[in-house]
This record gives C-alpha cells, sequence and structure tokens, in this order.
C-alpha cells in the first residue's frame, strides 16, 4: 500500500517512516515537507491508500489543506497528525471528514495499529483529543472502572496478544478471556480489542 506522509520536520517525518516501513514492510511511503508539496504528488501520482498530514506544516492554512485534500480525494482516508492539536481542532477536523488524529506522542507500534484500525475503515481519535459530553463522562473514566483481572488482560492485548495466549499466561479458559474483552471494550467505548489498546495507552499519556 502507498502512503502520503506529510510533514515539515524531517526527524519527525524520517522516525515515521521508519516505524511504518519496520512494522509494515509492504508498505511504500511517500514523503512531502509541505501541503503544496504533497498535493502535487497527489496529482502526479494519486493512487494512495492513505494520505497523513500534519496539521502545522506550511500550506495548510489551518484545516483548509484537509478541506482541499478531501475534495482532492473522497475515497481516500486522510489523517491528521500533530504534536498540540486543540480539541477543536480535532472536532472540526472529523466533522471535515478526516478518518482520524494521530498525536505524535504515540509509539511507533501504535502508530502503525491505528493505521491498521483506520485502513480497515474504523475512524481513530484518541481518549483526550475531543471534549466529551457530560453523559459521557463514566465512559471517559473507563479505564478506572476495569477490574484488577480486565487490567491484567488489557496489558495483553498492548501487547499483541492473543486470547489463547492470554488465557494460558493467566490459567483461564479463553471463553473467559473473550468476556473480559468485551467488557474492556464496554467501558473504554471501543469497537475492538485492538481500538481498547490503543485508547488505553494514549489514556496513560494524557494523565
Amino acid at each position: 500500500m502507498r502512503i502520503l506522509l506529510a510533514d515539515d520536520h524531517n526527524m519527525v517525518r524520517d522516525a515515521l517512516k521508519s516505524y511504518i516501513e519496520r512494522l509494515e514492510p509492504d508498505a511504500e511511503i511517500v514523503s512531502a515537507d509541505s501541503f503544496t508539496t504533497a498535493y502535487k504528488a497527489v496529482e502526479e501520482a494519486g493512487d494512495f491508500a492513505l494520505v497523513i498530514l500534519d496539521l502545522r506544516m506550511p500550506g495548510m492554512d489551518g484545516l483548509d489543506g484537509l478541506r482541499r485534500m478531501r475534495e482532492r480525494l473522497p475515497d481516500v482516508p486522510v489523517v491528521i497528525m500533530s504534536g498540540g492539536a486543540s480539541h477543536e481542532d480535532v472536532r472540526t477536523a472529523i466533522d471535515l471528514g478526516a478518518q482520524g488524529f494521530l498525536p505524535k506522542t504515540l509509539t511507533g507500534p501504535a502508530l502503525v495499529s491505528a493505521i491498521r484500525l483506520i485502513m480497515a475503515g474504523e475512524k481513530f481519535v484518541p481518549f483526550g483529543a475531543v471534549d466529551a459530553p457530560a453523559v459521557e463522562s463514566a465512559e471517559a473514566d473507563g479505564h478506572a472502572l476495569l477490574t484488577q483481572r480486565e487490567r491484567e488482560v488489557l496489558q495483553y492485548l498492548e501487547k499483541g496478544w492473543s486470547n489463547k495466549e492470554i488465557a494460558r499466561a493467566l490459567e483461564l479458559q479463553e471463553v473467559t478471556i473473550k468476556l473480559h474483552i468485551r467488557g474492556i471494550c464496554r467501558k473504554l467505548g471501543a469497537k475492538n480489542r485492538t481500538q481498547a489498546a490503543l485508547r488505553a495507552q494514549e489514556a496513560r499519556r494524557l494523565q
């Protein structure tokens, strides 16, 4: 799959490129250092599977760059990346059609997991990236409501272990692990195990 990665910081761009290529060997990364360069790359060879745009790079003009890229590639997921976006920026980006928001604080494995989630058609917005309505406050603090056993299972989920491996490590039945995962996803407001692990990691960084 071809991914367009646009960021004006060479070190950030090179590090992300290295993470993705190491964990996803089939990925071909096309780099750009500004929105203008990224848009030109799309015009010259627009067959991308994913576009990642840094929110603050030259040429983005706020979120106008996202709007223009979405108009140019309506069927390709476009993701915003930033080291310090406001809740309003993230919320507006999602409203404009962004498939997700990637904080630059994500680890390499977490970044690749988020990209895989987005490529599967899911949106990725980590905990704390947008304001949650008051009625959702209990769900937003779901990590604090996990039982001790659920916390143990979640730690293994973050390592990418299978249900069978977790069951063997905790000396439990595999069906019991599935029930724990169901409870974890419900409390964290996650759609699946991958999203639950990513949300848990991001929640810790925001504490």
